[in-house]
């Protein structure tokens, strides 16, 4: 303490562990989004899919006209959707659904193939398989083909009074249409085609990008051959990748960020490892007694 009874201030410390002085009068807010860094919520791939499911019904129920030009696009006056009877558009078509055979028996195939040998490891990681056939079954088995098909009443476009049918068009989030039945939203072959991407993640991760894309480019070809066919409107392909996709994106989230204990890849292998000795049991004791 100095002689006049105050304390002196202390010297400002110099080096490098010292902060560099500010001016407060030159200081810059920052700049507000979407200069700058997005928000979190921004980049939440759920929040994400939600977003797109909310833009392109609010583009659509605005614009309901914008299904019908679409379509019209691939129809003829007196001929109908004209790409139906070509041999190329209906091997497309057919493409997806051969593709979620093959997966779902090669899947079953790894399960039997590990049950049968319990002592080796698992030929595709388990979680991997566990989240693609959730995601199978969730977005295009329950949410699509069976709580908006079968309730929707959305005439298909072959079917309505635009294009040579005897069904009035309704737009999309209108339930009042004449379909009894497999209606035409969501469609049901554009979500399966869009799960074909829960594929990438048995890939090693430099490929998965790549895979991706090739996957997406796959996705837009097979969705607009439903088009083509008069199957599907464009808002009813666009809302049912918004679907898949926020399904896909929660079940990543489920089993990959929050993983529950139970569904971690090892834990996983141990219960299929523990169900093939449980079921070989049997077979080795009757072998023994022999």
């Amino acid at each position: 303490m100095s002689e006049s009874g105050q304390t002196p201030e202390s010297p400002q410390r110099s080096g490098p562990d010292s902060a560099p002085a500010t001016d407060p009068t030159t200081t810059q807010a920052p700049e507000a989004w979407p200069f700058n860094r997005p928000p979190a919520l921004i980049l939440d791939p759920i929040v994400q899919s939600l977003l797109f499911i909310v833009v392109v019904s609010a583009l659509f129920l605005a614009w309901p006209e914008l299904d019908l030009d679409f379509n019209a696009l691939f129809y003829k006056d007196g001929e109908g959707f004209i790409v139906s009877d070509l041999e190329a558009f209906r091997i497309v078509r057919e493409l997806n659904s051969d593709i979620i055979e093959i997966v779902l028996w090669a899947m079953l195939g790894v399960l039997v193939f590990k049950l049968v040998l319990p002592e080796l490891r698992t030929l595709l990681p388990p979680r991997h398989m566990l989240f693609s056939f959730l995601a199978l079954l969730a977005g295009p088995g329950i949410l699509v083909n069976a709580v908006f098909k079968p309730f929707s009443g959305r005439p298909r476009p072959v079917h309505v009074e635009q294009f040579g049918g005897e069904l009035t068009f309704v737009g999309v989030w209108d339930f009042s249409g004449a379909c009894p039945s497999n209606c035409s939203f969501v469609s049901g072959e554009a979500s399966s085609a869009l799960w074909l991407v829960t594929l990438a993640i048995f890939l090693p991760a430099a490929w998965r990008a790549r895979a991706v894309a090739a996957i997406l480019a796959l996705t837009v070809i097979l969705s607009l051959n439903r088009i083509a066919y008069g199957g599907h409107f464009l808002s009813d392909v666009l809302l049912s990748w918004g679907m898949t996709l926020t399904v896909i994106a929660a079940l990543h989230r489920w089993l990959y960020v929050h993983t529950p204990a139970a569904l971690t890849n090892e834990a996983l292998e141990a219960a299929l490892t523990r169900a093939g000795f449980w079921l070989r049991a049997p077979f080795r004791r009757k072998r023994d007694d022999a």
